[in-house]
């Protein structure tokens, strides 16, 4: 168990996430004057606490194993990929929830009408989808540099 403890790359990049995951509800309250505590476990918005994640992985890998290491190549491509889905695939999910949304709306605007036709019943209606999947490239460099300044800081007062 004390081997878990001294894990700097596993505790790196999770208090990576933690803290990407925190930054977003003062940011989101200074964009939108609202707290909006679910944003702690929510996908999307900045910073990208994917990113923060695997660049914190990675540069606590490279610190601990060497730069030069297969275990830091395989981190560092991983975390390539995690940050192009972030920005790339599971942003445009999310462009499509949006319209998806909003086919939603009209095909309910038009079960309200058709009543005086025929009553539906109300499992017809259609639930909504999570808008807010991906990020946008801003969202995952900022979430990027969150992860390496979050290694580099973890190991000067921890591991040093």
């Amino acid at each position: 168990m004390a081997a878990l403890y001294d894990n700097f790359p596993l505790w790196a990049a999770l208090i990576a996430i933690g803290i990407a995951q925190f930054v977003k509800i003062p940011l989101t309250y200074i964009a939108t004057r609202s707290w909006q505590w679910s944003l702690m476990f929510s996908t999307g918005g900045m910073p990208s606490s994917h990113s923060s994640a695997v660049t914190a992985l990675s540069t606590a890998v490279g610190i601990r194993e060497g730069f030069s290491s297969s275990m830091f190549a395989i981190s560092a491509i991983i975390g390539v990929i995690v940050m192009f889905d972030a920005a790339g695939v599971r942003r445009h999910a999310g462009m499509q929830a949006v319209v998806l949304n909003k086919l939603v709306d009209e095909f309910n605007h038009l079960l309200e009408g058709m009543k005086t036709f025929k009553v539906r019943p109300n499992e017809a209606k259609a639930k909504k989808l999570k808008e807010l999947l991906g990020h946008q490239p801003i969202e995952v460099l900022i979430g990027g540099w969150l992860g390496v300044m979050i290694a580099l800081v973890m190991y000067r007062l921890f591991y040093i």
